[in-house]
Parts: structure tokens; sequence; C-alpha cells
């Protein structure tokens, strides 16, 4: 009797151990990975140097975390190290969710978009206006970013940890550019004539870019300027006087292109000067560099923009000054002042 008693007493013992083994889980599952005070997403920073415990003290006295032993406890269990950066902690992340971030180094990001068909300077301009980043877009230290032309960055999304340097930036998409650039030298491919080689078609591709921001016209109208430059007639390209009248910053802000501007002594200038101008007028994308390797097959010389946001394409000249009439009544209607 006694013995089995005894044997009772130890099974219901046994019980209660797991019953309080599940419930002290459950405590620590709750404090870890469900509870947190955070009520909006924060910053925060870990300097290099910082041990767990200063972290775990700032995260406490900053009310990020409920409890500093909870944080340490949790780091404890994830490998016991954090990373130094810059951290958006996310609304209603726990202990375990932020302890994870800071062991894994998974510090907050920007995305930084430079559009296709900028120059260096205009992109220059959008990363001065990029707050999260930090520091200059020039200098004179010998690196090769400190000498960029148009034409040596490829536009693109990237994402790059808050406080990167703007130069940083830049050179990511240099070295993106670079890239595209060997990786065209290897494959050896032949560029269509009169091309000889990459410089010419991303010099061809910038003019492209600039005319059209549609990727489905981009051929068309390469195949206009291959078919005029094998003519030997001059490209007459209005991107490149814009370049020249504006010191390659690109864009007018807002000033009409006038005939007189047609005029301007500039070896950018493709209305005065016969076959490419001397280099990129902006910085291309696939689509366009694409569209000079691979122009479509037409007899087009001219074109002329639809109204529409595309263009009328041209055989000859008489056809294109009835699209250009078009245009011009076009204009019209939209500016009567004009």
């Amino acid at each position: 009797m006694f013995f089995a008693m005894r044997k009772r007493t130890k099974k219901i013992f046994a019980r209660y151990l797991i019953l309080i083994a599940i419930a002290m889980a459950g405590v620590i599952y709750y404090a870890l990975g469900v509870r947190s005070p955070i009520r909006e997403s924060v910053m925060f920073n870990i300097n290099s140097g910082d041990t767990v415990t200063s972290v775990a003290r700032r995260l406490d006295s900053q009310k990020i975390v409920f409890s500093d032993m909870a944080f340490k406890m949790a780091i404890r269990m994830r490998g016991g190290r954090v990373q130094s950066g810059e951290y958006e902690i996310p609304r209603g992340a726990s202990v375990w969710k932020i302890a994870g971030m800071f062991q894994r180094g998974k510090i907050a990001t920007i995305k930084i978009v430079i559009p296709e068909g900028l120059t260096i300077l205009q992109i220059k301009d959008l990363l001065r206006g990029a707050s999260q980043l930090d520091g200059d877009v020039d200098c004179d230290d010998g690196r090769a970013v400190c000498d960029l032309a148009d034409g040596d960055i490829f536009p693109d999304t990237y994402h790059v940890a808050r406080g990167t340097s703007r130069l940083a930036v830049l050179e990511l998409a240099r070295k993106k550019m670079e890239g595209i650039k060997n990786n065209w030298i290897r494959t050896r491919r032949t560029p269509p004539a009169p091309l000889r080689g990459w410089d010419d078609v991303i010099i061809l591709a910038s003019i492209v870019q600039r005319e059209t921001p549609r990727a489905s016209e981009m051929p068309v109208v390469a195949s206009v300027y291959l078919n005029r430059l094998r003519r030997g007639m001059r490209l007459q390209a209005d991107p490149t006087v814009v370049y020249a009248l504006t010191d390659g910053y690109g864009d007018m802000r807002g000033a009409p292109l006038l005939r007189g501007h047609l005029k301007i002594d500039s070896a950018y200038n493709t209305y005065r000067n016969n076959g490419l101008p001397p280099a990129p007028i902006a910085n291309v994308g696939r689509a366009a560099i694409r569209a000079v390797m691979n122009p479509a097959d037409t007899k087009y010389l001219y074109f002329v923009a639809d109204g529409r946001g595309g263009h009328k394409f041209s055989s000859d000249y008489e056809s294109h000054m009835k699209n250009h009439a078009d245009w011009r009544e076009i204009k019209k209607l939209n500016n009567p002042d004009l």
C-alpha cells in the first residue's frame, strides 16, 4: 500500500512538473515572441563596439523592449552577438524579432531609384535630394567615381543602408554599368553598321533614350538614326541640342526649344555636325541598348511626336512635313498661346 501511494504521488508530481514546464514555456514564448511595447516603428542605432549589455540597457530605457534581461536572454539564444548599423524596428516587434534583426545585421535600407535618361548632373541633384544618404556627390581623390561622364552610370533601383554615402551609390551604379560593358565586350557582339563598338552603341542609345520613354518604340527610333547615318544624313536630334544648350544638364527646365537654338555652335549639335556626337548625352537602360543592337527593319528617316506620348514615322520628307504640321496643330490645341 505504501509503495503504491508513493508511486502515485510521483506520477502526480511529474504531471505537475510537466504542466509547470509547459506554463513556463508559454510565458517565455509570450514574453520573448509576442509581447511588445512598440506602438510605432522606431529607429535604433548600434555603434561599432557596443556591447549586448549596453544595447539592452538603451532598448529598455527607450521603451523598445519591456526588459533588458529578456533581450539579453533572446540574444544569447540566437548566438550572443549584435551587429552595428541603423535599424528600423517595426511596430509590434517582439524581443525575439528584434534580437534576430540585430544578430543577422538586418539594418534599415532605403530605395534609391535612378531613372533612365538622366544626365550625371541630374543624377547628382537627385542624390543630393535624398536626405537619408550622407556625404557629397563630388570628389577629387583619383577614384573612377570622381570622374564620371554620361554613359558611365546604369539607371536602376538600388537598395542601400540608411546613411550610405552618395558617392557609394554612384559607385554601385558605375560598377553595374562597367559589368554590363565588360560582358558585352566578352561576347564580342558586332553592332549594326556604321557603329564601331561599345562607345558608339552607348552614344546612340543615349539619344534614343532621350527621344522616347516607350521601350516598344525604341527599336524604331534607333532604325531611323541608323538609316540616316548610313546615308550620310545628319541626325538632327533635338536632345543633343538641349544637351549643348544646358551645358550637359539635359533639361531646359520648362523653356521651349526654339528654331534659333538649332544653330548653337557645339560638337553636340547634330543639326550642324555629321555623325554621332562626341559622347553620350544621358545614362541609358537595357531597353535603349537592346534597341540600338537590334533595331527595327525599316526605311524610316524621320519622326515627329504624335501628341499621345509616341511618334509618327515616315520614310520621305513630304510625309514628314505633313506629320509635322499635324503635330503643330496638336500643340496649338493644347497651348493656344503658342
